[in-house]
């Protein structure tokens, strides 16, 4: 098994305390200081690096959290993959390798520029840690959904934290997240779901039926939708892997899709 490398980062008077296995974090800050997101998001992003909890549960993971997004501060988009990949796990970014270079040309068809997005949005993943390769040794392994549920209350608290506009769902395990689990992609992408205001109270809201589900015209209903509110948009995997984004019926999807982020873009100014 790998060990898990659960060394201590500096926080700002914070004590971090290390049990053979895991990390166990006692944080000591000062009062005027403790609610501030930022702070917030950096204890919560020690612990998802410091984070071994699939690998004591038995799970075969190579552990070291991927995400980018190191402040709240602008941060309206959040983009949720379903796990990283090899080389993500290598270099620490997210989308790094072929599935980054399809999705980046999606988003830059929406606007949005690479190196800006990577600087300016927030960009996480269902489970952190790279899964290792399937069975057959081709491809990764997918998350169990017990590894998921391990790894939610990370998801949960980035989502709280961040509190975006704008979610980019991209691939099934990201979808399903919002989505019913019979739905097929075509049945989702090129669609949207729009959470107001008031269904943000609690802005960690997975519960489509508080949402209202955009099938059509939405780039002409976007004036009459709140900012403050929320837009979930899905995207498939652009992993090479899937030959789902190369049938030209589900291309026609694709390209709706990026309609429709270019449209919440430029109407809601997420540069």
């Amino acid at each position: 098994m790998i060990p898990c490398p659960a060394a201590s980062l500096p926080l700002a008077q914070s004590r971090l305390h290390l049990s053979l296995s895991c990390l166990t974090v006692s944080t000591y800050m000062d009062e005027r200081s403790i609610f501030t997101p930022m702070n917030l998001l950096q204890t919560l992003h020690d612990e998802m690096h410091a984070c071994c909890r699939c690998l004591e549960a038995g799970y075969a993971i190579v552990p070291g959290a991927v995400f980018s997004g190191k402040q709240v501060a602008e941060r309206r988009v959040m983009l949720i993959g379903q796990a990283p990949g090899v080389t993500e796990a290598e270099v620490k970014r997210p989308f790094n390798a072929g599935s980054g270079r399809r999705l980046f040309q999606w988003l830059g068809e929406a606007g949005w520029q690479e190196d800006a997005f990577r600087a300016r949005q927030y960009m996480t993943a269902v489970t952190k840690c790279y899964p290792g390769k399937g069975q057959n040794g081709k491809g990764d392994r997918v998350p169990s959904k017990a590894e998921q549920a391990l790894c939610r209350p990370f998801l949960e608290r980035e989502i709280a934290l961040v509190h975006p506009r704008l979610m980019i769902l991209v691939g099934g395990l990201a979808i399903k997240l919002f989505f019913p689990a019979r739905a097929k992609l075509q049945d989702v992408v090129g669609t949207a779901v729009y959470f107001p205001p008031a269904a943000l109270t609690n802005p960690v809201n997975f519960d489509l039926s508080t949402g209202d589900w955009m099938r059509h015209n939405l780039p002409s209903s976007l004036s009459a939708l709140s900012p403050d509110g929320r837009l979930v948009v899905p995207l498939p995997h652009p992993s090479g892997a899937s030959l789902w984004p190369n049938k030209p019926a589900n291309q026609a999807l694709i390209g709706r899709a990026i309609q429709l982020l270019h449209h919440i873009r430029v109407a809601w100014h997420l540069t």
